[in-house]
């Protein structure tokens, strides 16, 4: 009479069974394996670490900030393949943390030296004012970075051949983004 539903009579080897039946089958009361609950505790232990570093800490960077920065990037890549420049489209380069950082250290490494690390000036002119001798549009910011300064004698010299349009189009944007459009 094993599987009589009267747990009593059974075999005093095998597990005890448990009072209810279902369906006409009544089940052994095992307990889970050792294995099984270790990961399972294992698994809610990880997932409270998890939520912590991902959205408590800084730790991990979140979602929206990948987001924001490959849409940076990808705004970038878009303005970089622009073929005609112009006033609107160097603005949007200013406003483009891609462009503006890659124009930053363009103008560390080559502009810095006369202009002053914080554009205040010295040698050169300074670029943190708003007055602008040769014109402070941005495609006469481009031409004068590019082509030197109309007065030849003692103005900034050309800096097309060592730069090329692109790192000039990030110096621009570097030197705009601390203006209003």
């Amino acid at each position: 009479m094993k599987n009589h539903p009267d747990a009593s009579k059974h075999d005093s080897s095998e597990p005890p069974l448990r009072p209810h039946v279902y369906d006409g089958i009544q089940e052994f009361d095992n307990s889970m394996p050792n294995w099984w609950l270790w990961t399972f505790y294992g698994a809610i232990i990880f997932s409270v670490i998890y939520w912590f570093s991902y959205y408590d800490s800084e730790m991990m960077e979140s979602d929206s900030a990948k987001m924001v920065r490959e849409m940076s990037r990808i705004e970038e890549a878009r303005l970089a393949s622009v073929g005609e420049l112009n006033n609107e489209t160097l603005w949007a380069m200013s406003r483009n943390a891609g462009f503006v950082s890659s124009g930053m250290l363009v103008y560390q490494e080559n502009c810095a030296s006369c202009h002053g690390a914080n554009r205040e000036g010295g040698i050169g002119l300074a670029l943190n004012d708003g007055d602008w001798k040769y014109g402070g549009s941005p495609m006469e910011i481009f031409d004068i970075v590019a082509n030197g300064s109309p007065d030849r004698t003692a103005g900034m010299q050309a800096w097309e051949r060592q730069l090329g349009p692109q790192r000039i189009s990030q110096v621009v944007a570097y030197i705009l983004s601390y203006m209003e459009p």
